[in-house]
């Protein structure tokens, strides 16, 4: 019995983890890790969507050294340089209306509290969010998680309603078209033009029933809970102005609209530093975490000056949010996306990313999907379908063996997902792809 063995009963058994026999990983130095045996690997997952600059990165880690000597914890009881000065640069990437920030420890924690601002300042209760959507896993943020999988057998739905995903490669419309993506969708023609496109008006008729069915006539939602891109339901992009559309028509009810960045914001996407960006939508309240601390836990709510207003009806606190540790931490991370133009990286690495899947000759390649650094590899079988799991862990097992480290999602976790730390190279990526393209092959 080897160590991992012998000390995994400490742990839980529901608690995930990749691989028939787990990683024991030892330390990492940018996009690579090496485990407890020596051995290199390629991160392409970024301790899923985590690790943004690179791990241990140089500037990171030593503006958290001079912090740790400097004051390690407070409470916001008492105000602190750090956190002011990150609140600063933090709101500075957002459009003017945001500006406000409540700092948390995690991305499930930020979500939880944004449905508690949307519900406070509308009066409402219920909220909306996709299916297929990931936020967290809070028992009150696990209503709003739609995917079954993620669901333990208790109550956790309560005052969270469900809209249709719109999917253009699963869903009942869509083509090669529809998505803002540099590889065309493989589900085939859609007719859509330079001008809207065909499957958002359908889907929009959906999600516009969903709003008449299950709101009363004379409001809407407390807010609508949504990811720019979905990251655990296996790299989901909606149809070029689903975001805006639905939006304004949450808005036009008298709801909120969140915008969960948890997984799609500073910079991954390439084109714009949030994920709503792309799609030209307003939200009224952003949540943050993974990517901005690097790796340190770190989340964010950032909203407006009227809604963070309504929340003093009550007292608020955060033992842990926005600690002089985090937010040093956070700033840094923005110094180095800037200083090292790593969103102007995910743009050029990002779509040749894409491009060199799309040149994968496999039946078993369905589809491949994303933007910038946020990519997904959609697995199907002979007869069109998901592939079967068994057969999804042979290949996921083998593109590690061959050195290269990627994650999986999706319902039927047939989706390779890449997230790499947003440092990565062109030739990083060609080293990923011959890896999965083997693995594909064998």
């Amino acid at each position: 019995m080897n160590r991992v063995q012998a000390l995994r009963p400490l742990l839980p058994p529901s608690m995930v983890t990749f691989y028939r026999k787990p990683l024991l990983v030892e330390r990492g130095e940018m996009q690579f890790l090496w485990d407890s045996e020596g051995k290199k690997y390629l991160d392409m997952f970024g301790g899923i969507v985590t690790v943004s600059v690179g791990h241990c990165h140089p500037k990171v880690n030593e503006a958290l050294k001079k912090q740790l000597d400097k004051l390690w914890h407070t409470t916001s009881i008492y105000y602190t340089s750090p956190m002011f000065e990150y609140a600063e640069k933090l709101t500075a990437t957002l459009p003017d209306h945001l500006k406000v920030c409540f700092f948390t420890n995690s991305g499930s924690e930020a979500n939880d509290l944004a449905l508690a601002l949307a519900r406070v300042h509308t009066g409402r209760f219920d909220c909306l969010s996709l299916r297929n959507g990931y936020h967290g896993m809070t028992q009150t943020v696990l209503g709003s998680t739609n995917l079954g999988t993620w669901k333990q057998p208790m109550p956790s739905g309560f005052g969270i309603l469900k809209a249709m995903c719109p999917d253009p490669y699963n869903g009942p419309w869509g083509g090669k078209n529809c998505r803002d993506c540099p590889v065309p969708n493989k589900k085939g023609e859609c007719g859509c033009g330079p001008g809207p496109c065909k499957a958002l008006a359908h889907y929009m008729c959906q999600f516009q029933e969903t709003l008449d069915f299950d709101f009363p006539a004379s409001g809407g939602p407390a807010g609508f809970l949504v990811e720019s891109v979905q990251g655990v339901g296996g790299t989901v992009q909606y149809p070029r102005g689903f975001l805006k559309s639905a939006f304004d028509a949450v808005h036009a009810r008298g709801g909120l609209c969140i915008s969960d960045e948890v997984q799609t914001g500073f910079g991954r996407m390439g084109s714009h530093f949030w994920g709503f960006q792309t799609q030209d939508a307003k939200p009224d309240i952003v949540t943050m975490a993974k990517g901005m601390g690097n790796g340190f836990p770190i989340g964010a709510v950032v909203t407006t000056k009227e809604i963070a207003q309504s929340f003093t009806k009550a007292l608020y606190f955060n033992t842990f949010g926005g600690n002089p540790m985090a937010a040093t931490v956070g700033s840094a991370v923005l110094d180095v996306i800037k200083e090292e133009k790593l969103q102007e990286n995910c743009a050029v690495v990002g779509t040749y990313f894409l491009e060199q899947l799309a040149a994968i000759q496999s039946p078993l390649v369905g589809d491949v999907r994303g933007k910038g650094l946020m990519i997904g590899v959609e697995l199907i079988d002979e007869s069109g379908g998901p592939l079967a799991s068994d057969r999804v862990a042979n290949i996921f097992e083998d593109i590690k063996d061959r050195g290269v480290l990627v994650g999986k999602g999706g319902l039927k976790g047939n989706v390779l997902r890449i997230k790499p730390p947003m440092c990565i190279s062109k030739k990083d990526v060609d080293v990923a792809v011959d890896a999965i393209a083997e693995a594909l092959k064998k």
